[in-house]
């Protein structure tokens, strides 16, 4: 048994693939760029073919040997693994190897810890990086088997120092667990406010890289970090986005999706990623340089999925023009008809709309700002049109549907008088739609402020 380091940045990658797995050679581009991110040096690439999964070493016998050997040759202290390995997989191939051994899971969590930037996500980012090493703590490191021997305060004949881990770690993770709740609470907090100052909110979701940071410093006086690197933002900011001719709306980065992102950080980021369940429109950003961007489409959809943001609205933003216009040929810039799926092949700006007229699709450069005017118009159409905006006679005996339309945050201002409440309702009309009449008197007023003017 070895004594494990605590980091190494000289590495040897492991890339796993089988028959029907699709384009791997994207995959390993992508692992490449993860490793990039960590700030590890590739010392060398061992690809491979996996169609039934060795149970101790995953990749096999053969194979672990020839890891071991590169390694050796190299000078490598951690090998990278892009795959997900169960502990005793994981375990294995470190005794086996000689250093430690690193999976895609334990790598992006790696990376998110160094990205972390506020408490919230620092408190995130630990929790999760706690529950993956939980299911590792079985005879991982030599000190483990030395056994605490009675003393004041212990009971029994003492434990193990492998026991004494585990049980610090639980501790530590419940504490975390609270801390992160109460921040949590606050943050909830924040955003009921802006419910009840009815201003839209819009975030952006996507693929990492996709060039999410890059567009919301475009559209706002943010000053996101942005870098051609994976999560290279992590923590949640949201500003004030101007100039839209619905007024004014709140507009939220998120953290970047990828394939299998671990569930742990899923699980520790729906906090953050709230920011994207709780708006009324989402930007999907994506690249429109990247011959994969459906797949990745469909990613990100399965994310939004595990944290209930599936059914929101999208609006689909089609970032990097400018890339795939310097790699196309000429004279291809509207081939597509309206609401297809274009090729990347001399794109201009543009914006696609569905069979009912309203925009689905936005073609623009957030590097150089083409496109950018027509996306505030997308989303002066796409906010305004789905806002309730209107003055209404509510009498004393609604006082159950006044109550709830102010705990909806859908009154802007309200007087009363012998005769009622005089609100001004300012909504979007997912926020009013599912209120439901206790009478036939509150059916008939939400029916009326429901239905289009004119």
């Amino acid at each position: 048994m070895f004594d494990r380091e605590k980091k190494g940045d000289r590495a040897v990658l492991v890339l796993p693939h089988s028959r029907g797995e699709g384009d791997a050679t994207r995959r390993a581009e992508e692992f490449a760029e993860l490793v990039r991110s960590a700030g590890a040096e590739v010392l060398g690439v061992i690809t491979a073919r996996v169609e039934d999964p060795n149970p101790r070493y995953y990749i096999g016998t053969g194979k672990t040997e020839e890891v071991a050997e590169m390694a050796r040759a190299l000078g490598a202290d951690v090998v990278l693994v892009d795959h997900l390995l169960t502990p005793v997989q994981e375990r294995n191939l470190e005794k086996q190897i000689g250093i430690r051994v690193v999976d895609r899971a334990g790598l992006i969590l790696d990376i998110f810890a160094q990205r972390a930037r506020s408490h919230e996500g620092k408190l995130e980012v630990e929790l999760a990086q706690l529950k993956h090493i939980a299911t590792r703590l079985v005879r991982g490191w030599t000190h483990l088997d030395a056994q605490r021997g009675g003393m004041i305060g212990n009971r029994g004949p003492g434990e193990t120092q492998l026991e004494l881990d585990r049980r610090l770690l639980g501790e530590r993770v419940k504490m975390l667990t609270k801390r992160l709740q109460k921040v949590q609470t606050q943050r909830g907090q924040q955003r009921r406010a802006r419910l009840r100052n009815t201003v839209p909110r819009v975030a952006l979701v996507g693929y990492t890289n996709a060039g999410k940071s890059t567009l919301f410093n475009a559209l706002t006086t943010g000053e996101v970090f942005a870098a051609d690197l994976l999560f290279a933002t992590l923590d949640p900011t949201v500003r004030k986005l101007e100039g839209l001719s619905c007024g004014p709306a709140v507009l939220a980065d998120t953290v970047g999706f990828i394939r299998e992102l671990p569930h742990d950080l899923v699980a520790a980021f729906r906090a953050t990623l709230a920011e994207a369940r709780d708006a009324d429109l989402l930007l999907h950003v994506s690249d429109a340089a990247d011959e994969e961007r459906e797949r990745l489409h469909h990613v990100v959809d399965t994310v939004l999925d595990e944290i209930d943001a599936g059914d929101l609205p999208q609006l689909r933003i089609m970032n990097k023009i400018d890339l795939a216009q310097a790699a196309a040929p000429v004279g291809e810039a509207h081939a597509e008809a309206a609401g297809a799926c274009p090729s990347s092949a001399g794109i201009a700006p543009r914006i696609d709309r569905g069979a009912d007229g309203k925009p689905v699709r936005v073609w623009l450069s957030a590097a150089t700002g083409a496109g950018l005017d027509l996306l505030r118009q997308a989303l002066g159409e796409l906010l305004g049109g789905e806002r309730v905006q209107s003055n209404l006679l509510l009498p004393l005996s609604a006082g159950r549907l006044h109550a709830r339309l102010r705990a909806a945050g859908a009154i802007s201002g309200e007087t009363v008088d012998e005769h009622g409440w005089q609100l001004r309702i300012d909504a979007p009309r997912s926020v009013i739609a599912p209120l439901s009449g206790d009478d036939a008197v509150e059916t008939g007023l939400l029916r009326e402020l429901l239905a289009p003017p004119g």
